[in-house]
């Protein structure tokens, strides 16, 4: 694989896709390289090549490059999720920050009840109390099991963060 073709003996992935020969001027090229096939494939299924063509014209040339980017992102979740695109994948990290939050408000509150409350043991021998830190016998589970806490919801999303796994998507 030739990283570096000089754009006189090469065609874009938009024009090798489109089936047509690559301009100098070509507003594709800078942004699909030739080895870059299935990135423009998905956009130009999700989006059109003549509507990518005109989103780039009217970008900046300087943000042009994140613009391509963020197409292929959306065009990506949105062909592996036809109904809900990239919004599905951004409300499962919703769900699953609230979820965390909770979690951990439930072990502060747990944590909390735990240090205000100092432990006493009796010694048995001489009938006297002995007072220990807060953290001598620190209890496991605080009476709580975080693992039981919505399962159906933990499971369901652990499936949908499989389905919204991009970190293979060959473009990043």
């Amino acid at each position: 694989m030739r990283g570096h073709e000089p754009r006189s003996t090469s065609s874009c992935a938009a024009c090798k896709l489109l089936k047509r020969r690559c301009s100098p001027n070509c507003i594709f090229a800078p942004y699909f390289r030739s080895d870059e096939a299935k990135k423009f494939a998905k956009v130009h299924k999700v989006f059109g090549a003549s509507n990518v063509s005109k989103i780039l014209v009217e970008v900046p040339e300087e943000q042009r490059e994140d613009t391509v980017n963020s197409l292929a992102y959306e065009a990506e979740a949105r062909l592996r999720d036809p109904v809900h695109g990239c919004i599905g994948a951004i409300a499962l990290l919703q769900r699953k920050m609230i979820q965390l939050q909770h979690d951990l408000a439930l072990a502060r509150a747990c944590l909390a009840r735990y240090v205000a409350t100092p432990s006493v043991i009796f010694s048995s021998d001489d009938h006297h109390r002995v007072i220990t830190g807060p953290f001598d016998d620190f209890p496991v589970d605080c009476g709580v099991s975080f693992g039981s806490f919505n399962q159906n919801i933990s499971y369901e999303l652990n499936q949908e963060a499989n389905m919204y796994d991009f970190s293979q998507i060959p473009y990043i």
